[in-house]
């Protein structure tokens, strides 16, 4: 008789444990069900447009969702006043991190839907590399996992990130270093793409690098009538430029380098008393990314010398070039194939077309109607940088491209603006969130694979390598930056942002018919 209620009693535990297949079916319908609020994301963060460090809309506008729907938010995290972590726990761990950007690019203000530049506001900012979808992925797949977890008693805790900054590489370095990540298991990054992907390994096309200010100061003085008392600052940054610029002929061929003077003196009859040249050091691991940033200081300080001037420098940003985690990619790649591509209408594929021929592309692509295949590490040969490198080395992550935008575009460009108020912005972000959201339910699910993934990281990508931060313990979020551009242009763009209360879909709020093509000119 004992047998046989132990046997009945495990029967029902059996039975009462969540079927993970039946979990991620339950998760995409959820998903479905939240399409509006997708779309309302997505639209609302595009009109903001904010630039880095000043994502003040953006960051109240999505901590407000997150906070009625049950998340704690803890705000200002890392010194940073638009950075935040929001958190559900039902209990216990995992804990399955989510982090996308938020911030806009400077001059991209454009219409969306409009297959030609046509700015909302001439020179302002705009998402003119479309980090506003990321965000409706991620909060809506927390949104859903929270409902799943609840109703099928699933523990596990949830915490979504900012990406403040991105674009200045500008806050995940500090994240790391305030500790926001120690608790975290598994993180799930995402950006906006023109595929559904993942990978793993350390990207092709993927550099790090370190970001300093070197500010020059030296003596005004009448620049006719006695420039000899003077000692000119832009002397000083002009010196170290000149280096620099012979210096790039004995580098290798993988770094990456560049520089713009942001203060050169105030007029030309008085003597620059103090200038500033930024620069970006990159290069293809840690140790060659110290050794640039090495150069710059030896140089910098011999300008500095030669000038009769002094000079500071300040770390702006930094970010290792990223590895990603295999066992996490292997995980993601299956939910990529169940899920599958958006299906595109005739209007969507218009526009990408007519859009790649306005902006003069090489070759002219349809939207992509299949997911790519995981590929093995491709050879390195040198690219951007996305300061989520940082948190990779500390945590087993993935970095998920979901296709909200167009092939082929110019990148940080009013272009890449155009799609991400569109209908095809709106079902890129969907299937990225059904990915993200059965990702971690494998994870929440399976305790043996939280476990690999971080075999992985220890024994294969950290072996031999371990994390060391490119920011100094003195060096502190650079937060005034794009404070003055935005004040510049923050009111006009106000009249902008989306009221969903009122209007469908922003397209629908500013007028305009999806696609709105170039009119041919007269014979």
């Amino acid at each position: 008789m004992r047998l046989l209620l132990a046997l009945l009693t495990a029967g029902a535990s059996f039975a009462q444990t969540p079927n993970l297949d039946q979990l991620k079916k339950d998760a995409i319908v959820n998903i479905d069900g939240r399409s509006k609020m997708v779309q309302e994301i997505v639209d609302s963060v595009f009109s903001f447009g904010e630039l880095g460090f000043q994502e003040v809309e953006t960051s109240k506008y999505l901590t407000g969702i997150l906070e009625k729907n049950g998340f704690q938010i803890e705000r200002g995290v890392a010194g940073i006043p638009t950075a935040w972590v929001a958190t559900w726990s039902n209990g216990g761990k995992p804990v399955i991190g989510f982090i996308t950007d938020l911030d806009g690019i400077p001059r991209a203000s454009q219409k969306p839907g409009v297959a030609y530049h046509d700015p909302l506001i001439d020179g302002a900012p705009g998402h003119g590399e479309g980090h506003n979808s990321g965000n409706a992925v991620n909060v809506v797949a927390a949104l859903a996992l929270k409902d799943l977890m609840t109703k099928n008693g699933i523990k596990g805790t949830l915490k979504l990130f900012p990406g403040i900054a991105e674009e200045l590489l500008g806050t995940k370095a500090f994240f790391v270093r305030a500790g926001l990540l120690k608790d975290v298991n598994i993180m799930l990054g995402c950006h906006v793409g023109n595929e559904l992907a993942t990978s793993y390994g350390q990207p092709a096309n993927n550099s790090g690098l370190v970001s300093i200010q070197f500010t020059f100061k030296g003596e005004a003085a009448h620049a006719a009538g006695a420039p000899w008392k003077g000692r000119s600052a832009l002397d000083g940054v002009e010196l170290m430029n000149t280096m620099w610029n012979m210096k790039r002929e004995h580098l290798r061929p993988e770094q990456r380098s560049h520089y713009v003077i942001t203060n050169g003196g105030d007029q030309p009859n008085v003597v620059p008393e103090e200038a500033t040249v930024w620069y970006f050091f990159r290069e293809q691991d840690f140790p060659r990314i110290k050794e640039m940033q090495e150069y710059g200081t030896t140089m910098a300080k011999a300008a500095a010398m030669a000038s009769s001037t002094s000079v500071v420098q300040r770390v702006v940003g930094s970010a290792w070039p990223y590895h990603l985690n295999k066992v996490v990619a292997e995980v993601q790649q299956k939910n990529i194939e169940m899920v599958g591509m958006p299906v595109w209408t005739e209007a969507d594929q218009t526009l990408a077309r007519e859009l790649q021929r306005e902006v003069r592309a090489p070759k002219v692509e349809l939207l992509h109607e299949k997911v790519k295949p995981l590929e093995a590490p491709q050879p390195w040969k040198g690219g951007g940088t996305d300061d989520i490198g940082d948190i990779s080395w500390v945590v087993p992550m993935v970095y998920m491209r979901f296709p909200a935008n167009i092939p082929n575009l110019p990148g940080h460009h009013w272009a890449n603006a155009i799609a991400m108020a569109t209908p095809l912005a709106h079902k890129g972000s969907t299937v990225g969130a059904k990915v993200q959201a059965t990702t971690a339910l494998d994870f929440l699910l399976n305790p043996e694979l939280v476990a690999d993934a971080w075999k992985y990281f220890r024994e294969v990508q950290t072996k031999d390598l371990k994390y060391q931060p490119l920011i100094a313990d003195t060096d502190q979020p650079a937060i005034e930056l794009n404070a003055e551009r935005m004040a510049k242009y923050r009111e006009q763009m106000r009249k902008f942002y989306y009221d969903p209360a009122k209007f469908p879909t922003y397209l629908e709020q500013l007028g305009i018919t999806y696609p709105t093509l170039r009119k041919p000119t007269a014979p």
